[in-house]
């Protein structure tokens, strides 16, 4: 076994408190971070996306193994996660860049069905792959491929409606995106559907454990949601809910906007297979990985059109309030079927490795 003191560990790239301790301390700093934030870190650098003037931007790898799982591959799950990270800051997708990073040995067969999905998925979210690199490495340097994807999108055109009118002091200059800072006192916690059913089905097919047949992944492209949600009007951030899952999700949003947030257990959607394989490895269903969900916080005055609008769409129709805003904590505060609460941290590693 290897001895990582003094090394990069795996969970440090697993979305969690650890992967944030990693960019805080070594990360930013070395790059020449000079914002005048007491930890050194603009307010939207750790969002989903940067966003300046009307242009947002992102960029993401793509690790997940196998390659091709219930419900995607690679390569959807590829574009899938930058256009989302771009439609939850408030981006409507345009162009994409794509590298790939390809294990010599990997069959043209899996290389086509992967590529494909890219192309699939692109015209379906209305995006164009404009560029790319290729690497071909010796067999074992990867498992199987690689890729990493950059996006760049522009701002949503009912933004400006959608940010407006607000009643509780968050208009300004800064104001002009979707920004995981922006949560009020009061204002409620949206969830887009289930959760964990991405990591589960990916862990079930890669184990064998044989409940991918109930629940696959939930991989999908939250453009057609997002634009519902936008043009409802009062959102104020989103989040789309990948490693860490939901857990993670709305410490990110608690966190950067010094506030508490109270959930509902009951209200929050676990599907029964996914609820049995968590009970069964001894894992939180809260932690694990989604690649279609996301968390909105909205304005209390219009939670109910946003919640009819995201319901109209596919992606959206199981969306539930789960939550909401408030002073009464300083973190999130989960309140249980059983009516105890308890404190929700985000997972300190990655409870499932490789499922993105």
């Amino acid at each position: 076994m290897i001895d990582l003191e003094g090394r990069v560990k795996l969970g440090e790239g697993a979305g969690g408190e650890m992967m944030q301790e990693l960019l805080k301390k070594r990360v930013l700093p070395l790059l020449g971070n000079r914002s005048g934030d007491p930890f050194g870190i603009p307010p939207d650098l750790l969002d989903d996306s940067t966003a300046w003037d009307d242009t947002a931007f992102t960029i993401d790898g793509h690790t997940v193994w196998p390659l091709i799982f219930p419900g995607g591959d690679i390569g959807s799950l590829a574009v899938t996660g930058t256009v989302n990270d771009l439609a939850v800051v408030g981006a409507v997708p345009e162009r994409i860049a794509l590298s790939m990073v390809i294990e010599e040995g990997l069959s043209y067969d899996e290389l086509d069905r992967i590529l494909s999905s890219v192309g699939e998925v692109s015209r379906k979210c209305g995006v164009e792959v404009v560029t790319g690199d290729t690497k071909v490495v010796e067999s074992g340097g990867v498992k199987g491929m690689f890729i990493s994807t950059a996006g760049i999108g522009t701002r949503h055109p009912s933004l400006d409606r959608c940010l407006a009118g607000d009643d509780m002091g968050r208009m300004g200059p800064g104001c002009r995106w979707l920004r995981d800072d922006r949560l009020k006192v009061g204002d409620r916690i949206i969830l887009t559907g289930s959760v964990g059913d991405h990591g589960i089905s990916l862990l079930s097919f890669r184990e064998g454990y044989g409940f991918e047949t109930e629940v696959a992944s939930d991989l999908a492209p939250l453009t057609g949601l997002m634009d519902a949600a936008i043009s409802a009007g009062g959102v104020y951030a989103a989040k789309d809910l990948t490693r860490g899952g939901l857990s993670n999700g709305v410490n990110e949003l608690s966190q950067k906007s010094r506030t508490g947030i109270l959930l509902h257990e009951e209200a929050i959607p676990v599907k029964e297979p996914v609820r049995s394989a968590c009970d069964m490895l001894g894992l939180d269903p809260y932690e694990i990985g989604n690649e279609g969900k996301a968390v909105l916080a909205v304005s209390r005055k219009r939670v109910d059109e946003v919640i009819s609008a995201v319901r109209s769409v596919d992606e959206g129709k199981d969306a539930v309030v789960i939550g909401e805003v408030t002073d009464r904590y300083e973190r999130v505060v989960l309140e249980t079927a059983v009516g105890g609460r308890r404190i929700m941290d985000p997972p300190y590693g990655d409870p499932i490795p490789r499922i993105c």
